[in-house]
């Protein structure tokens, strides 16, 4: 009986490895059906979830390439950038920190400028309002697809369980976490500023040029670095703080541990990106009143262009790093590595082993729990910061494509094969269906917020309706710069030594009035102009979905 029984097993796993375990079949629909015949329904479930998500990505993906193109056909016409290429005019700008950094040439941020162009134009917008919708749409189709596959299934009958508190110990520990993550981020802000000021020092002209961009760059390598370690410790303590509650049952296990794991993840994830997006340079203040950190370094500003491309560049490597890094390679690597060893030891044994000897040998199944948590994490990279990286959405295509399969694979030839699981829907794990809620309910005003206070959307609006003398936009870099007169610099911030001549002021990226005026250095009617503008926007965009 044993022996047929385990035969049936291993002719439904041949099935699944060939038509659903094979890259060769990413084309075709998986065997949802077959899925959950032999895995139960609770990862039925999850793979039903996870192709109809990748599926709907299709059409974001396609638009997104569209806007990209799009930014690249345009942006020899883009007027903004190409006044900030425009060595003629003559800009200089103010220093980047105090005393060893030189007054600085505008069109050195000329390849920055058009950068940023790619992902901060006017198809942007429509692109952003398109995933809001896109994102609700989605959630209403699952719910149908769900409803159709617990129908099927007969899973109706299955009664709601009970979600889960936060107990005292953990909340402390959760705490610590949170301001572990905060120190992280301000941590690695404070290196790039610091960094600023020991790389201004180099005496040769062309390192100088390019420290802005080197220390953006090693910042957000040390970020995505700092993001990959803390996941890691992160999903161990989530664990650890779950077994000390005792959980009765596997399911009240995993219930308990997707909030924690998804509260501190996704804390984790993305306090650099909402750090970038949202407060750097909104507190440095102005020449000759910065803000300082321990007393000698200013804080950080973004560059003319705006932060956009920084917070492009920022989601884009995170995004990446965790997929490729974190996920696909350690996924492939890992296992290769222990079947390797698990062949060299049957090598050494003289009884080759039974098949069910070898499955026994594989590694348990861990719950489904670390599969939606990678999802959901990527599903608040593509729906809440959309409208700084267009391209998420087929980033995340294509790593989902690899992903199915290789998940797949993992499931057939690589864990025991778990016990079957019953469930009425994917919220039964501490209300998945939930959780995407709020990312929703926040993806509207985080890409509101985005395009308005980030970007340069909004200004660039003003200025041509309001300020532009023929209705174009030429003379919008001169209009965003205000003037400051050097001699107003504090004992010890102004530049030791320069390689400029003839220069009584400078420019610097802000609305203000400019010195020869009688409230020198205080916003200006601009500034007030731009902040009322930002504010309706938020509020029609609101009002557009």
């Amino acid at each position: 009986m044993y022996t047929q029984a385990y035969k049936t097993h291993f002719i439904v796993r041949f099935l699944l490895h060939e038509e659903w375990a094979n890259y060769g079949v990413m084309h075709k629909y998986q065997p949802v059906d077959l899925i959950r015949k032999y895995f139960g329904e609770q990862i039925g479930l999850y793979f039903a979830w996870l192709g109809v998500y990748t599926q709907l990505l299709i059409p974001p993906s396609v638009l997104g390439i569209i806007v990209f193109l799009y930014g690249i056909f345009t942006v020899d016409a883009n007027v903004p950038s190409e006044e900030t290429c425009d060595d003629n005019l003559n800009i200089t700008m103010c220093p980047l920190c105090d005393g060893v950094c030189d007054y600085w040439r505008l069109s050195t941020v000329c390849s920055l400028a058009r950068a940023s162009y790619l992902f901060d134009n006017g198809a942007t917008v429509l692109f952003a309002i398109f995933m809001s919708l896109w994102a609700a749409c989605f959630l209403e189709h699952w719910k149908r697809r769900q409803m159709c596959l617990k129908h099927a299934w007969d899973l109706t009958s299955l009664e709601d369980e009970e979600s889960c508190l936060l107990t005292f110990v953990c909340t402390c520990v959760v705490c610590v976490q949170i301001f572990v993550t905060f120190s992280a981020v301000f941590g690695v802000a404070v290196y790039r500023i610091c960094m600023l000021s020991v790389w201004s020092m180099n005496p040769d002209p062309e390192a100088k040029a390019s420290v802005r961009m080197t220390v953006t760059t090693t910042g957000i390598i040390l970020n995505m670095l700092v993001v990959l370690v803390l996941e890691e410790v992160y999903g161990a303590i989530a664990v650890w703080l779950t077994e000390l509650e005792l959980p009765k049952t596997k399911e009240e296990f995993e219930e308990r541990l997707i909030f924690k794991s998804f509260f501190l993840k996704s804390m984790n994830a993305f306090a650099p990106i909402f750090y970038v997006a949202f407060f750097k340079g909104r507190f440095a203040g102005r020449p000759g009143d910065y803000v300082y950190v321990f007393g000698d370094y200013r804080m950080e500003e973004c560059a003319p262009p705006g932060c956009l491309i920084e917070l492009c560049i920022q989601l884009s490597m995170i995004m990446l790093g965790k997929q490729l890094i974190q996920n696909n390679v350690f996924e492939v690597l890992i296992p290769y590595k222990r079947a390797a060893e698990n062949n060299e030891e049957n090598e050494e044994e003289k009884r080759p082993k039974q098949q069910f000897d070898k499955d026994f040998t594989l590694e348990p199944f861990e719950g489904v729990s670390p599969e939606y948590m990678e999802m959901i994490i990527q599903y608040g990279f593509v729906s809440l910061f959309v409208a700084s990286f267009p391209l998420a959405p087929a980033f995340a295509l294509l790593n989902n494509v690899i992903e199915i399969r290789l998940d797949a694979a993992k499931f057939v030839t690589e864990i025991r094969r778990p016990d079957a699981v019953r469930c009425k829907d994917i919220g039964t794990i501490w209300h998945i269906m939930m959780i995407f809620h709020v990312i929703n309910a926040l993806c509207l005003s985080s890409q509101a917020f985005v395009i308005s206070f980030t970007s340069e959307f909004v200004p660039r609006m003003v200025f041509q309706y309001m300020y532009s003398v023929n209705g174009t936009m030429n003379g919008f870099t001169e209009h965003s710069l205000s003037y400051f007169n050097i001699s107003n610099f504090p004992a010890g911030t102004a530049p030791t030594t320069t390689l400029f001549t003839g220069v009584s002021v400078c420019r610097y990226k802000d609305y203000r009035d400019p010195p020869w005026e009688p409230d020198a250095y205080t916003f200006s009617k601009q500034y007030w102009s731009v902040l009322a503008a930002k504010l309706a926007f938020v509020i029609f965009f609101q009002v557009c979905k």
